[in-house]
């Protein structure tokens, strides 16, 4: 008699559940990708750019996570990490700036993308340090990187519409238009993610010989 063993459809359905939870949990816990997308909201300045942006970004780092986490790329942690607070650093110093003629401010876009193929490498990182399993392993990258992608939408619809309520508190910033009064804000808030970002360089960077 011959037997039919069919596959459990409760597996596949618990691994989206599982790390659709595990994705949202990091990119919102991870504070260094979270005030990078401060920044870049920052230095977007308008609804249609921040949208093309945050675009850039999850396509970008979409990619390297695949490769890193298929084992095809691969790059040292510790580097990684540091890499990533520098790329904080260099969006924080241009958004002080705030020279409007440079490729950053004109093509937010080309900074996104680039520096969102390195943040890649650092969901993988984790994604490594989680584990996967072996029977599953494009569904645990698809629904971690879905996981990210809902916890970044969540960080940046959260960030608008708090600053959105905040307008109405402050009387500076009632009469301005949204790009106008994010530009009000701009250096307080660089001068203070900038400093934060260049201890963590300097923190990550001496990790290397620890």
């Amino acid at each position: 008699m011959t037997k039919w063993q069919l596959p459990e459809a409760e597996a596949a359905v618990r691994i989206a559940g599982q790390y659709t939870r595990l994705g949202v949990e990091h990119i919102l816990l991870g504070y260094d990708h979270l005030l990078f997308i401060v920044c870049l909201i920052l230095l977007a300045g308008t609804f249609r750019r921040i949208l093309i942006t945050i675009t850039g970004f999850t396509i970008a780092h979409s990619i390297t996570l695949a490769l890193a986490a298929l084992d095809l790329v691969r790059l040292p942690v510790a580097a990684v990490e540091a890499s990533i607070a520098l790329s904080i650093v260099f969006v924080a110093s241009e958004l002080a700036r705030g020279r409007k003629d440079t490729v950053t401010w004109r093509y937010p876009i080309s900074v996104s993308s680039t520096f969102g193929l390195l943040h890649g490498f650092g969901f993988a990182a984790v994604l490594s340090d989680i584990g996967m399993p072996q029977t599953q392993v494009p569904a645990a990258l698809l629904f971690f990187n879905v996981g990210v992608e809902i916890g970044q939408i969540i960080f940046v619809l959260a960030a608008v519409l708090l600053f959105q309520a905040s307008r109405r508190l402050l009387p500076s910033l009632q009469a301005q238009e949204f790009p106008g009064a994010l530009a009000v804000v701009q250096r307080p808030a660089v001068y203070i993610v900038g400093p934060l970002a260049l201890f963590w360089t300097f923190e990550r960077v001496a990790g290397f010989w620890s």
